[in-house]
């Protein structure tokens, strides 16, 4: 089933011979930037626009004044709120013509400021009803146009008024002459203060003039509906290129030669066309293809040499000067582009919707290809084409399915074997002739979904599975697999998910998770690349280009890599081109001459690589607080947003990919469409850096400062008030903290008081208690001495009665005196104390004056039994009269006895040896 012909009107091409000097690539269109009501939110209808001096665009949107620098739009009104219908830029001002008034605009403190010039020189009376649609220079001096008058601003500051002849349209100015336009009575030219008819130009007369210029030495002028004149040897006439018989039917509004031999012409009905004068082509831009309107009112060339449209409803911005042209289906019907090529007259276009053709500016289906396309092989005259349902050949006009093998990824050339090989969804296909595809063979062996092969050397190949893995299958000179190897896994790369097999000057390098690896042979592993880690660290794919170059994906970003002098260059592919249509490890790209061709979701573009990404220009930062510009008297809160307008004096190609940081450390970030917003801003000083990427380093561009207003509550006012509180708290905490100290001290001293009294009551209690213990144990003891005296006594007396009652007896029953001698000797010697009852006594003694005992003897070893007893009845306080008996020793005995155990205790004379043994 045929697609229906989609017009894809991007070059107008007719009947006649322009049609004949198509070629790949003259058919596509400029990149065009267009910009609606809702985005700078004016009116329709842009009479006119210019770029100033500072490179913003400015333009006159009907009621409103508008600026445009890349970054922001600005809209303005006049006080009279009247309509804006032309504009000139001239140094820092910019003039603007309205109703009834003319004046100037200049930027102050981030805003434009209007001055009237006409209500300043009181140009316009009561009843005078004019517009002023046209402003130019010539001679020092500025030419404000309406209808019917011309008002001339000098160097001094006078404005003179000319009335014009008859009613014009527009003024003209020529190479320093200029043409005034009348409506119905041909064009004029100004001498001094008059107007001169241009006789010659009589087929002029009846027309609406829209431009008059001069090229290549012959004077053209363009009218609304009578097409294109041209003046040779004095003599206007109809210009003779066969295009200029379209151009009558299509309303000629405004037109420019631009550099390079090139014509712009904007129509009110069929957009614009770009005419290439010298190579006789034309690119034709309308609401079908590009612009958002087809009533081109006004147009201006930028700094860039692109064109600027104002047209009746919105803005265009055309790159004619960008090395990047596009092709893109905005109707969806063609889906997205995975492959192509170019053929004599167009182009094939391989689409997940099936294949196309563009030729003539028309896109069309090829019958029966419907489906998944995903590689193009150009054989001779003819393609072959790896298709979702089979491989197909195609000779430009029909479809031929060659073998049913399914999913080619990839065909290519064996530069070593001679042979052909395809990567499929089931593995490795051979072909020993392109030309015959009908007998496929398979590497036995290995059935795997293989995206990208690649050959260095004969016998051998590389292949990359769809999704995880790499390969390296080895055959014999019949073709038969001896070999395969899963190179990764062998390596000891886990994640080797999306390998890509990329060749370059005849060496095979492997990206394997964003890392770069050749083939050891000798180790039979992968070992990392030194030279493509350090220069491509990072990137997600690599695109080949041809043997001298090849692109990358880096962070989103396009870069055109050549290696010169055993660096990389490195050129960056603006992302505005490309931007979130990249097929993502399904790009390709195609060099078809000098051009690079890259597939993209909805197309394609072509690119002219300039050999080095281009030079950033002169990058200015302009920071806004609260919608204001910010200026040295600019008090910024703590924490509130600022805004940076990262200004670039180019809007097309040229203009950079810019990133900024704060401070001199940290990350880069990128900028977005020119703005920078700051958030939860501390207070202090603020650099931003403004930098520039070239894929291998960070060039600082520029940088801004500005200073950020501590909060309130650390200004400098309540530092002082936070020291003299913190002051007056350590001065109350000192005050408080002495008197604490002193009441504590007091009260310290008054416990140490009662202490020193309670110890002191203890101690005279506790003295009184050893006082009263040792009171007690004197008495103790003597008590223990008066018990051991009465039991002496008792026993003595008793001894003494019982002898007595004996010898009473004695004497009452004996008379003999001999006999009652010897009776009352034995009594006397039978009553005597024996050896057993002293042994008894002492014993009990000793018994009842142990713990004295003890101390003595630990205390003086040396001391004999009858030392012991002898200090025993010292400390009875007995005296040495009383002790004799108990010793049976004389009284001289007791005092012999006291005098050594005073020698042997170590005690003078003067020392009472009763008291001592008390002591001890």
């Amino acid at each position: 089933m045929r697609f229906p012909r989609l017009l894809f009107a991007v070059v107008y091409c007719s009947m006649f011979a322009v049609c004949a000097q198509d070629i790949p690539g003259a058919n596509l269109l400029p990149f065009v930037e267009n910009f609606t009501k809702s985005e700078y939110k004016g009116d329709n209808q842009v009479w006119d626009l210019a770029q100033g001096k500072d490179k913003a665009m400015y333009f006159a949107n009907n009621h409103y004044f508008l600026r445009y620098n890349g970054v922001k739009w600005e809209r303005y009104s006049l006080p009279n709120r009247s309509i804006i219908r032309s504009l000139m830029a001239d140094g820092d001002r910019i003039y603007t013509g309205s109703y009834n008034d003319f004046g100037y605009w200049q930027r102050r403190d981030g805003k434009m400021i209007y001055t009237s010039i006409a209500q300043t020189k009181n140009c316009f009376g009561h009843d005078d009803n004019e517009e002023i649609w046209k402003i130019f220079k010539s001679g020092g001096k500025i030419y404000f146009q309406s209808f019917n008058e011309i008002f001339i601003l000098s160097k001094n500051g006078t404005v003179e008024k000319i009335k014009f002849p008859h009613q014009i349209s527009y003024c003209y100015l020529v190479e320093g002459t200029i043409y005034a336009a009348t409506v119905r009575q041909g064009v004029y030219v100004m001498q001094g203060n008059k107007f001169v008819k241009k006789e010659k130009w009589t087929p002029l007369s009846g027309a609406v003039i829209h431009h008059i210029e001069k090229y290549d030495g012959h004077m053209y002028v363009f009218t609304k509906n009578h097409g294109v004149f041209v003046e040779l040897d004095g003599q206007l006439a109809p210009w003779s290129h066969p295009f200029n018989a379209q151009l009558k039917q299509h309303v000629i509004l405004s037109a420019k030669f631009v550099n390079g031999g090139r014509l712009v012409i904007g129509t009110g009905l069929q957009g614009l066309y770009l005419m290439d004068i010298k190579k006789g082509s034309i690119r034709h831009l309308s609401r079908e293809n590009s612009i958002k309107n087809n009533a081109v009112l006004s147009l201006a060339v930028d700094s860039e040499n692109d064109l600027w449209l104002g047209l009746d409803n919105g803005i265009a911005h055309i790159e004619i000067n960008s090395p990047v042209d596009v092709f893109s289906d905005s109707s969806g019907v063609m889906g997205s582009v995975y492959a192509l090529n170019p053929m004599p007259d167009g182009y094939v276009l391989l689409t997940n919707n099936g294949v196309f053709t563009y030729r003539n500016s028309t896109l069309e289906s090829v019958p029966g290809s419907q489906g998944q396309v995903w590689d193009i092989y150009r054989n001779g005259d003819k393609f072959i084409i790896g298709h979702n349902d089979g491989t197909f050949v195609f000779d430009g006009n029909h479809l031929t399915k060659a073998n049913s093998v399914n999913g080619g990824w990839e065909f290519v050339r064996s530069r070593f074997d001679g042979v052909f090989f395809q990567a499929t969804y089931a593995g490795v296909v051979l072909y020993r002739n392109a030309d015959n595809l009908s007998d496929p063979v398979f590497l036995k062996g290995f059935v795997k979904p293989i995206r990208n092969i690649e050959q260095n050397k004969p016998g051998e190949i590389w292949a990359a599975d769809n999704y995880k893995s790499l390969y390296r299958v080895t055959f014999d000179r019949d073709f038969r697999t001896t070999k395969v190897e899963n190179i990764s896994q062998i390596s000891g790369l886990n994640n080797d998910f999306g390998v890509k097999i990329f060749s370059y000057k005849n060496e095979l390098f492997f990206l394997v998770d964003k890392s770069w690896f050749t083939y050891n042979a000798i180790s039979g592993k992968l070992e990392k690349d030194v030279l493509f880690n350090k220069a491509f660290k990072g990137i997600s794919d690599i695109i080949p280009v041809d043997d001298e170059s090849f692109i990358v994906e880096k962070s989103g970003l396009l870069y055109v890599i050549r290696q010169n002098q055993g660096q990389f260059d490195w050129e960056l592919i603006p992302e505005k081109y490309y931007q979130g249509k990249v097929i993502f490890e399904n790009t390709k790209a195609y060099k078809i001459g000098e051009r690079i061709f890259i597939n993209l979701d909805d197309g394609f573009i072509s690119y002219h690589p300039k050999g080095k990404t281009t030079d950033p220009g002169s990058v200015r930062v302009e920071g806004f607080y609260e919608g204001n510009l910010i200026g040295k008297a600019t008090s910024i809160k703590n924490s509130h947003p600022v805004e940076l307008h990262v200004i670039s004096p180019y809007f097309g190609y040229h203009r950079p990919n810019l990133y900024y940081r704060t401070g001199d450390s940290g990350d880069y970030f990128p900028i977005s469409q020119g703005q920078v917003v700051l958030n939860n801003l501390s207070g202090g000083n603020h650099d931003i850096g403004i930098y520039s990427f070239d894929g291998n380093s960070y060039k600082k561009l520029t940088a801004y400062s500005f200073y950020v207003r501590f909060p309130w509550y650390i200004s400098f006012w309540m530092i002082i008030v936070y020291v003299l509180v913190i002051a007056l708290i350590f001065f109350v905490y000192y005050r408080w903290n002495h008197l604490r100290t002193k009441q504590k001290l007091e009260l310290q001293e008054e416990e140490l008081r009662h202490q020193r009294k309670i110890m002191e009551m203890e101690l005279k209690r506790e003295n009184e208690l050893n006082i009263q213990e040792y009171e007690k144990h004197i008495l103790e003891l003597e008590v223990q001495s008066k018990s051991s005296q009465v039991a002496g006594k008792s026993l003595s007396i008793a001894k003494q009665s019982e002898m007595m009652e004996n010898i009473a007896k004695i004497l009452e029953s004996e008379s003999n005196i001999s006999r009652l001698k010897a009776e009352i000797k034995k009594v006397i010697k039978h009553n005597a104390v024996n050896r057993h009852e002293w042994e008894s006594f002492e014993s009990n003694l000793s018994q009842v004056h142990n713990d004295f005992v003890k101390n003595l003897t630990k205390q003086y070893p040396t001391l004999t039994s009858k030392d012991i007893r002898l200090s025993i009845y010292l400390r009875m306080n007995l005296s040495s009269k009383e002790i004799a008996p108990l010793m049976n020793i004389s009284f001289r005995g007791v005092e012999l006895h006291r005098y050594r155990l005073r020698k042997k205790l170590g005690l003078s004379n003067d020392e009472n040896l009763s008291k001592f043994m008390l002591g001890l």
